[in-house]
């Protein structure tokens, strides 16, 4: 078979890297990526409480704390919990929080916003268990949720690296 052959499968990805190439396309981390400008660059506003602290440190452990850095975030985070799944009793069996993050990009020095944006997202947990069990999923669901916001929003500043100022 032809996918069995290893030389063919070589080849193959090497025409696509090639034709990645010639479309422009360069990794955000590599070597003339722009991404990796915003390491160690930005420095995001204190959190005022659990929630903020997970979504800042998730954020700082993908780009780094910018205590140097040219850029500050400052961001707003809202959590709303939604009755998902109800028994006959009457009785809530799953929850959905939804997460919204509205950000803003500012140059340090100048103080002149340079990015504006939003990003948002939901995850889920049970309700089922004990009540310990129950309190401990909601934990870990509002965690898993500021993971996703905050890689959500380095994405979002990962592509527009390219139009900040050096």
């Amino acid at each position: 078979m032809l996918l069995s052959d290893r030389r063919f499968v070589l080849r193959g990805l090497a025409l696509w890297g090639l034709g990645l190439a010639a479309c422009g396309f360069t990794p955000a981390y590599g070597p003339t990526g722009q991404g990796s400008r915003l390491q160690d660059s930005i420095l995001a506003d204190a959190p005022a409480n659990r929630d903020d602290f997970l979504l800042i440190q998730q954020f700082e452990s993908r780009l780094g704390r910018g205590s140097d850095g040219p850029y500050a975030l400052g961001y707003s985070y809202s959590i709303s919990g939604a009755s998902m799944a109800i028994t006959a009793e009457n009785v809530t069996a799953r929850v959905n929080l939804v997460g919204r993050v509205s950000f803003v990009l500012r140059d340090r020095v100048t103080d002149a916003v340079l990015l504006r944006g939003s990003v948002d997202g939901f995850t889920g947990y049970s309700t089922t268990g004990s009540t310990t069990a129950t309190e401990a999923a909601s934990r870990d669901a509002r965690a898993r949720l500021a993971v996703l916001l905050a890689d959500q929003m380095v994405i979002r500043l990962t592509a527009a690296a390219g139009n900040l100022p050096a």
